[in-house]
């Protein structure tokens, strides 16, 4: 077959969509979700494959900024919307998408591209390595109890409509995105994300609801969530499910956890894709019975690797020369000598001997400095050339806290 890779035209988008819905399973979304997603499509960065007349493959990116360690955004292309039709599977449809996107990637300039993955290991053979895990739970409410810190009861809640306070959230939003490595600063249009309620999502619960946090009258935090009323031979068995939290300090953030502890009628409280390092957990009683689960999150490829690891900072003085692998960006193979600190870095091609071996799949993954590479050389997948460099890159890399993605795309 040949595969005639285009630019998507806004004529064979609804082709191209269907493709998409296809592959992943042909439930058909609500109109909403699909006006959004029709608004949200960068048509110049959306490829599609068609044999003939049929769209078979399609892929998508978004231009995003992205929190680096050190609070910089740096420019990343958010790799999306990716299928191939199961008519079409193992004929390197997959593959020259892959390699049209990382080719524009770097036409434009970024040296960063980052995904989250349907299946993870699909990607790691174009490069990305999973940078970012985020973890859920299940919170068993009726026996777990939150000890909260000072200055909690100082902080007001309220309930508001989402949309009434949308603009108040998306400040404190903003405001966190620079402190955490991962976070993404949302592109006009993009907070309508997060008022995306359909019926079909709910799983029997309550629309959207929205609990602000004040302080002094200025909006501290917020929380987003459900609430599933059940009932049982014992009573009550309502479940909440939260779906954001955020807060600008910590009472405001162990206020509005327990306001969702406290909710009458319920006696769970379910999470997913929380950060790692997240605070709640130290204030709980019973962590067991929170019955945590972790999994991969953000994907990240470095497509320029001189570039990408100047756009951060080092928690630790490093001097290290990577010698790299890079099969499907040849561009990026060679050695690389790293240097920076706190204030900056500098990364440029050298003729020196090599400290550490590695694919750029593991510079991806240690990238936000959530994943060690003395965890990656534990692993045999850094290699240590020179006595010292594994300890010294794995202490500069990494993060003071967890990268954490807030949001699917």
């Amino acid at each position: 077959m040949t595969t005639d890779v285009r630019v998507l035209r806004q004529a064979d988008w609804d082709e191209w969509y269907e493709n998409l819905i296809r592959a992943f399973g042909g439930v058909a979304e609500s109109s909403e979700e699909r006006e959004l997603w029709n608004a949200l499509t960068e048509y110049d960065r959306s490829l599609g494959v068609w044999d003939g007349a049929d769209c078979v493959g399609t892929a998508g990116a978004f231009s995003f900024r992205v929190t680096v360690p050190g609070g910089a955004a740096a420019p990343a292309a958010g790799v999306t919307m990716v299928s191939v039709a199961a008519t079409h599977r193992r004929r390197g449809v997959l593959t020259a998408m892959m390699r049209r996107q990382l080719d524009d990637v770097r036409a434009r300039g970024e040296a960063l591209a980052v995904l989250v993955a349907s299946e993870p290991v699909i990607y790691g053979r174009f490069g990305y390595g999973i940078a970012t895990s985020s973890v859920g739970a299940e919170i068993d409410t009726a026996r777990v109890r939150l000890s909260v810190p000072p200055g909690t009861d100082g902080v007001r809640l309220r309930y508001a409509a989402p949309a009434d306070v949308l603009d108040a959230c998306e400040s404190v939003y903003a405001r966190l995105v620079p402190q955490r490595p991962g976070m993404l600063a949302r592109r006009p249009g993009w907070e309508r994300l997060v008022l995306l309620d359909p019926e079909s999502e709910r799983s029997g619960a309550s629309p959207l609801q929205c609990v602000v946090a004040e302080r002094d009258g200025e909006t501290v935090g917020y929380t987003r969530f459900r609430v599933k009323p059940e009932w049982g031979p014992a009573g009550h068995n309502g479940v909440v499910t939260m779906v954001d939290l955020e807060g600008l300090d910590p009472a405001a953030r162990a206020a509005l956890w327990r306001f969702l502890f406290d909710i009458d009628l319920t006696s769970t409280v379910r999470t997913r894709a929380r950060p790692v390092d997240e605070g709640w957990q130290y204030l709980v009683s019973d962590i067991r019975r929170c019955q945590l689960r972790v999994k991969d999150s953000l994907h990240v490829r470095l497509v320029e690797v001189g570039a990408a690891l100047e756009a951060r900072t080092y928690q630790a003085p490093v001097d290290v020369v990577f010698e790299v692998e890079d099969a499907f960006c040849p561009w990026n193979e060679g050695r690389w000598r790293l240097t920076g600190d706190a204030k900056g870095a500098v990364c440029v091609r050298t003729e020196d001997a090599p400290d550490l071996a590695l694919t750029v799949r593991e510079l991806g993954a240690a990238y936000l400095g959530g994943v060690s590479l003395a965890s990656l050389a534990a692993a045999g997948r850094v290699r240590e050339l020179r006595q010292g460099a594994l300890a010294e890159a794995s202490v500069a890399f990494a993060s003071v806290v967890a990268p954490w993605l807030p949001h699917g795309f």
